[in-house]
């Protein structure tokens, strides 16, 4: 016999190598996190792009997180899919080490990605956005995921319902 089907252990319910890629092909914002001085949490909303197995995000110097990845490089990163074209409900944690990049190269190959992602199909757009982000305080964080972390609600949707069609719930909580 199978063991209750309860809502403790969500371990099961890991989201698949192909739904991680859609997603964080179809979302263009996470929550970006880290550490202040103190050790608190912090986190913001920020815009990415992903590219070489790596999420790059646009920065000025003058934000404090800068100085923070710069003490401290274990960041992490959150993505789900609510408002994305995906409709299933998933999500993403990503814990891993930011750089923060100042050189040209990278500015030069980053904003104009960035700009594309955010205003796809609008390419007229695409130098203004360059040219007012492309600042002397312009940094690029780029983190290297190393541990991720999926979930995938329709799985545990899906086993909600077989639970309630074999009548297995385990209410005593």
């Amino acid at each position: 016999m199978s063991e209750p089907f309860n809502y403790d252990d969500v371990s099961s319910y890991v989201l698949d190598a192909a739904d991680e890629l859609a997603l964080v092909e179809a979302q263009n914002e996470c929550t970006f996190m880290w550490s202040t001085k103190e050790g608190w949490p912090v986190g913001v909303v920020m815009s990415y792009v992903y590219h070489d197995d790596c999420f790059w995000l646009s920065v000025s110097s003058l934000r404090v997180r800068v100085k923070a990845v710069l003490r401290d490089p274990r960041v992490a990163l959150s993505i789900t899919s609510k408002g994305s074209t995906i409709k299933s409900s998933l999500s993403l944690t990503y814990k891993g080490r930011c750089e923060v990049l100042d050189d040209s190269d990278t500015i030069d190959w980053f904003l104009p990605a960035l700009a594309s992602r955010l205003r796809p199909g609008r390419p007229k757009e695409h130098a203004e956005f360059v040219r007012l982000n492309n600042t002397a305080n312009r940094r690029v964080l780029k983190v290297t995921p190393e541990k991720t972390i999926g979930f995938d609600g329709c799985k545990m949707v899906a086993a909600t319902q077989q639970a309630r069609d074999v009548g297995t719930t385990d209410t005593s909580g």
